[in-house]
């Protein structure tokens, strides 16, 4: 059974946001062997860790776990390790994102079906619908199971931004309950946050400060493979309302960011960390992205070490 997480339990009591899939969720990657076969392994190693550093929710089958390149069957073996690893400790959500509205409520019907807790639907890709489209997918998606939503609004890769109104609208929907934010919009942000009780993610690492101190109430984040309770104790101190600590973090951190969501593909970056930190024997991604070089390797090794994270 998926964990509750009420206003109540968390560090800044009352206060603090509510939380349906927890504060701290790590944008899993997906482990592969050096044949560039899924690691089921790998998985439910990589999982613990990120349990045991402090995430109490793992977001699979998204941008970073290589949706685009992944199987349904892989997607369901995977979901199937984590939630064996640590299902009974932490928030699971599965991937059902597609550009093809029918594929993605088979793929939301699957994860309900393979004990997924929630599910990420991203907004339409390459297609680009029209607000209306945009919002009747979403709903076609939260119909189809029982399963609380997270709308992913990232237009840099769908080319597709998703609305104020349009949020609003799907705000009214029994089963979308979160929003992970990859629009860079921080104004967006707060007229939904202001005007819906849609529980607000940060999924853009170099900003998980700033949605924070606006009310958001938890991040989806790939940094988090490597820095899962540092961001444990940002989120603690801004319930706390310890922003200069908060800012402290964010510094600390900015180096990692940087070396992981700047000067490479945030995928190949979240296998290098799993695989340095020891969660993962190998950082293979699949084509089209490729494995960091020694170069890469070394500048994220160093930025690991700088942030005292390695």
């Amino acid at each position: 059974m998926p964990l509750t997480t009420t206003p109540e339990e968390t560090p800044g009591g009352p206060t603090a946001p509510d939380r349906p899939f927890g504060a701290v969720l790590a944008a899993m990657a997906t482990p592969f062997g050096p044949d560039g076969s899924a690691d089921l392994d790998g998985a439910a190693r990589l999982a613990t860790h990120l349990v045991d550093a402090g995430c109490d929710g793992l977001v699979l089958g998204g941008t970073t776990g290589e949706s685009a390149t992944t199987s349904a069957q892989e997607k369901a073996r995977v979901l199937g390790a984590v939630l064996e690893a640590v299902g009974n400790r932490a928030h699971v959500l599965a991937g059902a994102g597609s550009n093809d509205t029918a594929r993605s409520v088979e793929a939301a019907r699957a994860a309900e079906e393979g004990g997924a807790h929630g599910l990420l639907v991203v907004t339409p890709y390459y297609s680009k619908p029209p607000q209306a489209g945009v919002l009747a997918h979403f709903r076609a998606v939260a119909d189809a199971t029982g399963l609380p939503v997270m709308v992913y609004d990232i237009p840099g890769r769908t080319g597709t931004p998703v609305a104020v109104d349009t949020f609003r609208a799907l705000a009214e929907h029994p089963r979308v309950v979160a929003v992970k934010d990859s629009k860079n919009d921080l104004l967006a942000a707060s007229l939904v946050m202001a005007s819906t009780d849609l529980a607000w993610y940060s999924g853009e690492d170099a900003l998980n400060l700033a949605h924070l101190a606006q009310g958001a109430a938890g991040v989806v984040s790939v940094v988090a493979h490597a820095a899962a309770s540092t961001y444990r104790q940002m989120v603690d101190a801004v319930d706390a309302g310890d922003l200069a600590t908060a800012r402290a973090l964010h510094v600390r951190l900015l180096p990692v960011v940087d070396a992981m969501m700047n000067r490479t593909q945030g995928a190949a970056s979240a296998s290098a960390v799993a695989q340095l930190l020891g969660a993962t024997t190998s950082r293979t991604v699949r084509l089209p992205l490729v494995e960091l070089d020694d170069d890469q390797l070394e500048h994220l090794r160093g930025a690991l070490t700088e942030a005292g994270l390695l």
